[in-house]
């Protein structure tokens, strides 16, 4: 009888979500957010996980600004297990940093990454194609992606390209990952049929990941590996604030991923689960009016999403609205985002609403921290 796996979520939390100021703010962001119902984001996260792994086997890797608000709403999930960055280094130090945190514990304990902040339909089959993942990144020196397939051709999400089928047909495998194509790229990519969409969710043993690390990123890793000695004692603080901001600035795709899938798709132990689970990354206020108009039937007839005390249309469409201590009256006014809170209002062009984290941006060189 094999032996069962030990599955270790960890959700990677420590984003600003600036591109959904005015509501995420530096210490209350876009994934201790409701945006999707009543539970904030990295709440469904973890809710999702539960039939593979307890609250207690879970890892959240954020900062000093969210940590106690997550907190807060991960009662299950031990304290000692939300680990506050002391600054901001991408996802190559932050998954590397759990890598060597949980080897010490299991070096063959499945580690599966998750963004706090992606909305997830039909969850069954996310569960079931995270099970398939997890079976494969067990056996051996695996890196597992879930691809998701493309409904458009989306030019704001990296892709997967992908070959033949693994023997047993549990995966495919990866070819190679290209960043963010331009239209016709991504119009060809859909086209082709075996591009998928890189959802930033990963499955890979805590050995390895960590040797990943050591190999690809031989400045970073003893850097890790002295923190992750230090996990546990009075000085493990120090050693954090000290070593974390002199690791590598780099995401994990560019760090491990890339380097592996340059040794060609049967030599480099990557594989992809194709995932037809519905999913949804909120990137922007556009993303989730859409998502919202598609999914929550708020939509008036006219294509305006609010979310207030009520509201009135005349000749207005297409707009997406959030002030719920207010009722909203638009006249003439078309593919707008208005999102009114108590300190700020946003007015934007749906078209423009990649650009709001520009505003954020923009306040910091003001120095109106208050409203960051």
């Amino acid at each position: 009888m094999s032996k069962p796996v030990d599955f270790r979520p960890v959700i990677l939390a420590g984003g600003s979500g600036t591109r959904f100021w005015p509501r995420s703010r530096r210490a209350h962001a876009k994934q201790v957010l409701a945006l999707d119902g009543e539970r904030s984001m990295i709440q469904q996260t973890v809710e999702r996980l539960k039939p593979l792994a307890t609250p207690e086997k879970t890892w959240v890797i954020t900062n000093e600004y969210l940590a106690g608000e997550i907190a807060d709403q991960l009662k299950g999930v031990p304290a000692s297990q939300i680990v506050q960055e002391p600054v901001a280094r991408n996802t190559a130090p932050a998954c590397g940093l759990a890598a060597f945190l949980i080897e010490r514990q299991n070096p063959d304990a499945v580690l599966g990454v998750f963004p706090s902040d992606h909305v997830i339909a039909d969850e069954p089959r996310f569960l079931k194609a995270l099970q398939r993942g997890i079976a494969v990144a067990s056996a051996g020196d695996h890196i597992v992606v879930l691809g998701i397939e493309p409904t458009r051709a989306e030019t704001g999400y990296g892709y997967i390209e992908t070959g033949d089928f693994t023997k047993d047909d549990a995966a495919l495998h990866v070819r190679r990952f290209i960043e963010k194509p331009n239209q016709n790229r991504a119009e060809e990519f859909v086209a082709a049929g075996n591009y998928y969409w890189n959802a930033g969710m990963f499955l890979w043993t805590a050995r390895t990941l960590a040797n990943a690390v050591r190999e690809h990123l031989p400045e970073t890793a003893p850097l890790l590996e002295a923190i992750a000695a230090a996990y546990g004692t009075p000085q493990f603080e120090e050693v954090f604030r000290t070593a974390y901001p002199k690791c590598e600035n780099i995401s994990v795709d560019y760090a491990v991923l890339e380097p592996r899938s340059a040794k060609g798709e049967h030599l480099s132990r990557l594989y992809c689960i194709p995932a037809e689970f519905a999913w949804n990354d909120l990137g922007s206020w556009a993303s989730l009016y859409e998502y919202q108009l598609e999914t929550r039937l708020r939509g008036d007839g006219e294509g305006n999403v609010t979310e207030s005390l009520g509201h009135m249309a005349l000749d207005a469409a297409n707009n997406y609205v959030y002030s719920p201590k207010k009722f909203v009256a638009m006249v003439g006014v078309e593919n707008l985002v208005i999102v009114d809170t108590e300190d700020a209002l946003l007015v934007a062009h749906r078209d423009r609403s990649q650009d709001v984290g520009k505003i954020v941006k923009e306040l910091g060189l003001a120095g109106r921290d208050e409203l960051i």
